[in-house]
């Protein structure tokens, strides 16, 4: 029975599950983005998150926890330097997973995994205008008055020669 066992363990033993998570959160540390399985994925998510709250502090005691877990001094400076930067006022939710569809060879359930606060593409969307288009018909006082200022536009061009 496995009662009270809440995290994924991925189909390895302790010492593999481990390396392999330390490794992705490097690399996600240093891309920025990965891709991997969404069972990864969401494995690093309870992984990675802890360590970049860390990383909101720094200071050398919690430098040295995330350095036992990581065991990469690169990965630490880029932690504690830019990252922390960038999530210092977000109280949570570092990571984003987004579904892609499934592996080609078996199937498997892909996702990327990435920072929220350094997808520009995204953070560009939010500040856009949202279309004003509806699917209701619109009345008919507002048709007119769209052809009335196209009408007057050529007008006033007129004028200004």
């Amino acid at each position: 029975m496995r009662h009270n066992k809440k995290f994924n363990h991925l189909s390895r033993k302790k010492g593999h599950r481990e390396a392999l998570l330390a490794n992705m959160a490097i690399s996600l540390i240093e891309h920025k983005r990965i891709f991997t399985t969404l069972a990864k994925a969401k494995a690093l998510r309870v992984y990675a998150e802890p360590l970049i709250t860390r990383s909101k502090k720094d200071d050398t005691q919690n430098r040295r926890l995330v350095f036992s877990y990581l065991q990469n001094k690169e990965a630490v400076k880029e932690l504690f330097g830019v990252i922390s930067e960038k999530v210092a006022d977000r109280p949570g939710g570092y990571l984003r997973i987004l579904k892609t569809g499934h592996r080609l060879g078996d199937n498997a359930e892909m996702a990327m995994i990435e920072f929220v606060d350094f997808n520009e593409a995204a953070l560009a969307d939010t500040g856009a205008k949202k279309s004003t288009r509806t699917r209701r018909s619109r009345s008919k006082k507002t048709a007119p008055a769209a052809e009335t200022a196209a009408a007057e536009a050529p007008k006033a061009e007129e004028t200004a020669e």
